[in-house]
């Protein structure tokens, strides 16, 4: 399948909608919205698609932070199995994340190592200091 300039840009724009959409406060059910429209408008399966993959990951953030880990945790499944997607620092931190709330910690530890192998504290510094304080019981970390 391919894509035109023209269905690139309106997935694109869907997108950024998407993005200043979740800044706002209450604006997480829109973006998802806008998230979901874009990713219909993807041609064949969307994780044939690197853009597909960020859909995703936008959508399992967006569950995430209204507190649906059960649809969180189905999209960044997703988004892991994308283009891109595996080794992707935030989306192990999610995946870890949600394992964690789920009570999977050798889960919890796996993506949550993977996480930090890819980017380090920093991409612990705006989560909850637990997660954190959970890998730290679990590997050695630079500080």
């Amino acid at each position: 399948m391919e894509m035109t300039d023209e269905l690139y840009a309106r997935i694109t724009a869907l997108c950024a909608e998407g993005d200043a959409l979740a800044e706002e406060d209450d604006g997480l059910a829109d973006a998802k919205l806008k998230f979901e429209e874009a990713l219909q408008l993807m041609p064949g399966d969307p994780l044939d698609w690197e853009m597909g993959t960020w859909i995703f990951c936008a959508l399992g953030d967006m569950a995430y932070l209204s507190g649906d880990l059960a649809v969180a945790h189905e999209h960044f499944n997703s988004a892991v199995r994308g283009p891109g997607g595996f080794g992707q620092p935030f989306i192990h931190l999610r995946l870890g994340e949600i394992a964690f709330e789920d009570g999977r910690m050798d889960r919890a530890a796996d993506e949550l190592t993977r996480a930090y192998m890819g980017a380090g504290l920093e991409v612990f510094e705006l989560e909850d200091p637990k997660y954190l304080a959970f890998l730290r019981t679990k590997i050695h970390m630079d500080e």
